[in-house]
């Protein structure tokens, strides 16, 4: 019975870490960056995380640069007149003290224009993140091909 017991809590605790990955700047943490998988003929993909300010002063995150595409912009979707609207964030997401921002499906995300590979499930490619006070970021994303649990239920 112990041994099951200890050999379900390894399980757990390796199921567990497939969706987490967290990153910490002074005093923003990073919370599980990923993307959705999307077939080989997409020229666009998508990348969400979440940045939560442990610290008493804001912050503002500014872009991201990835290898993987040939431009990324911060965009986020608006309900307008019974339509879903997507546009580039200008000047950069602000991020409040002791707060967080929500990149996520149906929100805020980086949008990554011209891929210069495919989204596959499985694949972890690097993306830089900058913010204005606290500097430059290099996190991992991870490629999934459903959103991890938690995760906002809108598709992009």
């Amino acid at each position: 019975m112990r041994k099951t017991l200890l050999a379900l809590g390894a399980l757990l605790s390796v199921s567990g870490n497939l969706y987490a990955h967290d990153y910490t700047l002074g005093s923003l943490h990073i919370e599980h960056p990923w993307a959705m998988a999307v077939p080989a003929v997409s020229p666009n993909g998508a990348a969400y995380l979440v940045i939560h300010n442990m610290g008493a002063q804001a912050d503002k995150l500014l872009g991201a640069d990835t290898a993987r595409a040939g431009k990324t912009e911060i965009h986020e979707h608006l309900h307008k007149d019974g339509l879903m609207k997507m546009q580039q964030v200008q000047g950069g997401l602000d991020i409040p003290a002791g707060g967080e921002v929500r990149l996520e499906q149906g929100g805020y995300h980086f949008m990554m224009f011209g891929l210069k590979q495919p989204l596959n499930d499985g694949d972890k490619f690097p993306m830089t993140l900058h913010f204005q006070k606290a500097g430059d970021l290099d996190v991992e994303i991870h490629v999934q091909k459903e959103a991890p649990p938690g995760a906002a239920e809108h598709q992009h």
